[in-house]
Formats: C-alpha cells, sequence, structure tokens
C-alpha cells in the first residue's frame, strides 16, 4: 500500500472493499454463495463425506446432515489432523498452527490455518482501509503500523513426518498475508526472536522492542488487541515517563479481542494515543468475522466470507435475520469448522450492525446490562 500515490488509493481501496460492500447490501444472496462455497469444500473431507455434504442442497438439509459442534466436539478430529497433516477434517494442508490465548477453560485451542482460510484473513485489513478511504486520511497508509501483535511462533508441532510450528493467529496473519503491503514496527520475525513467552517479563520486552525500534518512525496506526494497546501506554509511562501521544501522531486504532472496545476502551486509549479514531474488529483465533464500518459503535460481518447463524431463544436462525436487540450464540461455518459455536453471545442493533457482548454464560447478559448502566450507555450506536 505504500508503494501507491495518493491520487490511485481511492479506486483500490474502493475495489478491494467492494465484495463487503455488495454482501452487506444484499446479506441473503451474498450467504447463500457462502454456502455453496463451503459445501464444496467440506465434500472433499472424510468428515463432510460422513455427513453427507454431497447431497445438501438447502439450510434444512445442511443444519440436520451437520449438527451444531463446539470446539470439544471437534477436538478429536483436530488431534487427528495435528497427528497426521489433514486428518478427516481438511481438504487442505495447513500453513500454520494457530493457539488462543486459553479463553475455553483457561485452556489455549489449537486450531488449522488453511491456505483458504488464510486468504479469507485479508479481511482484517477492511478495518483500516475502510477507515481510509470513508475519512480520505490516505496518508495513514503512507505510514508505518505499530505491531503489538502476539508471536508468530511460540513452538512446534510433529506433524505426520513434519515439523509444524504454531503460534498465535494475529502474529501468523501479519507475517503471511501482510508484511508485503504494509511496513510494521517492529517486524513479526523481531517479535518471534524473543520468544512465545506470555509473563510480565516477555511481554515487556516486546514492549521495549516496540519503543526502540518505532520512536522518530512515522507510526500512522496500530492495530491488534485492546488490552494489549493498553498494557503498552501504562508501560511506556512506567519506564520512560511517555505516552504514545508523546511519540507518534497517530490517526487510527483497529483494535479487537473483547468486547467494549467502543465504549470501556476508548476513554483509556485516547488518554494515551491522543484523538485517534478507535475501529473495533470482531473476530477470533478461528477467523475474522467483522469489522467496524462507520462512526456508528457497532462491527458489520463479513457476510461474503463467513455462514453465519444463530442460536436465539426462539431458536436458529440466520445472523442477518436478528431483530434489533436480540441477543443469541454465534454459529459461524469456516473452511475448515463446519457450524461451529464459537461460544460468543451476539447482541443485533439495527441492519447491519451487531456487537459481541462476551462469552456464552450465565452471567454475561447482566454484566452487559451493568455495564450499560454505569456507563450511562443503553445500546446506544
Amino acid at each position: 500500500m505504500s508503494q501507491l500515490t495518493p491520487e490511485a488509493m481511492p479506486d483500490v481501496l474502493s475495489m478491494f472493499l467492494q465484495p463487503w460492500d455488495e454482501a452487506v447490501e444484499d446479506p441473503i444472496e451474498s450467504q447463500e454463495r457462502v454456502f455453496r462455497q463451503l459445501l464444496e469444500g467440506y465434500a472433499q473431507t472424510e468428515y463432510g463425506a460422513r455427513c453427507g455434504a454431497a447431497a445438501v442442497h438447502t439450510l434444512e438439509e445442511y443444519r440436520r446432515a451437520f449438527p451444531t459442534t463446539a470446539y470439544e466436539g471437534y477436538l478429536p478430529l483436530i488431534n487427528e489432523a495435528m497427528e497426521t497433516g489433514r486428518g478427516p477434517l481438511l481438504y487442505e494442508d495447513p500453513l500454520a498452527w494457530a493457539i488462543t490465548r486459553g479463553t475455553t477453560k483457561g485452556e489455549s485451542k489449537f486450531v488449522p490455518m488453511t491456505p483458504t482460510d488464510m486468504r479469507m484473513r485479508s479481511s482484517a485489513g477492511r478495518a483500516v482501509m475502510n477507515h481510509v478511504l470513508r475519512t480520505e486520511r490516505f496518508e495513514v497508509l503512507q505510514g508505518a503500523n505499530l505491531n503489538l501483535n502476539f508471536p508468530s511462533v511460540v513452538g512446534t508441532l510433529q506433524v505426520g513426518d513434519r515439523e509444524l510450528e504454531y503460534g498465535y493467529s494475529s502474529g501468523i496473519y501479519l507475517k503471511h498475508t501482510t508484511s508485503s503491503l504494509i511496513r510494521s514496527i517492529p517486524t513479526q520475525e523481531e517479535i518471534d526472536a524473543l520468544g512465545g513467552g506470555k509473563t510480565i517479563a516477555d511481554w515487556e520486552r516486546r514492549f521495549e522492542l516496540a519503543y526502540q525500534n518505532a520512536k522518530g518512525e512515522n507510526i500512522s496506526f496500530v492495530g491488534g488487541v485492546a488490552p494489549t494497546a493498553v498494557a503498552f501506554g501504562r508501560y511506556l509511562h512506567q519506564a520512560h515517563r511517555v505516552y504514545p501521544k508523546d511519540l507518534w501522531q497517530m490517526n487510527v486504532m483497529t483494535l479487537g479481542s473483547v468486547p467494549g472496545i467502543n465504549t470501556k476502551y476508548v476513554p483509556a486509549l485516547r488518554a494515551m494515543y491522543g484523538p485517534v479514531d478507535v475501529v473495533e474488529i470482531y473476530g477470533a483465533t478461528e477467523g475474522m468475522f467483522g469489522q467496524q464500518r462507520d462512526e456508528n459503535r457497532a462491527w458489520v460481518p463479513n457476510y461474503d466470507l463467513f455462514f453465519f447463524e444463530v442460536q436465539t431463544g426462539s431458536g436458529v436462525k440466520m445472523l442477518h435475520e436478528m431483530q434489533p436487540r436480540e441477543t443469541g450464540s454465534l454459529i459461524v461455518s469456516t473452511p475448515v469448522l463446519p457450524r461451529y459455536k464459537i461460544g460468543d453471545l451476539i447482541r443485533a442493533f439495527r441492519p447491519p450492525y451487531f456487537r459481541c457482548i462476551g462469552r456464552d454464560r450465565p452471567l454475561t447478559r447482566l454484566r452487559y446490562w451493568w455495564d450499560a448502566l454505569v456507563m450511562w450507555d443503553f445500546d446506544r450506536l
């Protein structure tokens, strides 16, 4: 992107965003197309053959043939893929194995990242590109991204006769798909060289690397995990008596991984980083599912990439069929995982806006309304 002239950027960005824009305008047609594409892939797997993917033609048949399945249900198939290289679940060899940060009962999940899956993760770039096009701040893409991502390499797995690295999806994504488009400081390779530890000392080494490499550089945006961005700002103040806003003039932060970015996190982020625009991303280790599209404080689904259902009090329905103020548990079909119950509660606003309000747990709804009361922010976009 940094090699493009400002004059060429509007057309290039519009072309990149066009599939998303068209899908948002017609989610029914887009989801039908994604449904067909995913079934073609599932039919090439042993698991899909068992479920009769080739004979599935309607949504009702799909729901009967492929039961809603959480990670624990897929774990035996994932373990087999880790042992053999592909197993019953995959029709492509994984490019990498990603681990979560331990949100499922405190333990990390392993998720294969295939070539098809990796291409779809380019959707993460929609957040900053849409922001640049909408605000006409094209100079943002001439600057560099402050890389606060997790390591792409934490360890290795013996997969068949091969040894594969595993790490965190954000770092893997940056290394495989964006390094040639966006200049990131520090590089992902420099972060990986510090090791994959998760202690405070490990993160302080990464933060010091970012500070030393990026000071004096034109840092125009930062993407990643919201709590990590807050932790970096606190580290700079504690270790060097400065905040990010004292070092760089950032325009935008594209952040995800936790609920409440546009409500709970924005005050702390702007106190540390200055008057930045904060753009929310909704994703997980399993995929990038949506991103904020405008000034409304909610994300818009990637209807052109994933197949979205939701379990509500009135039964299973398509995500785009949810009514405003309706809440349900997300079921997403990815190139790797059919009808995967990801374990997140999704709240619908007026179309096409949604928020993830937290994990699908008994107290999550209560916590959402408590936060809304404390911040006097009752479902306001």
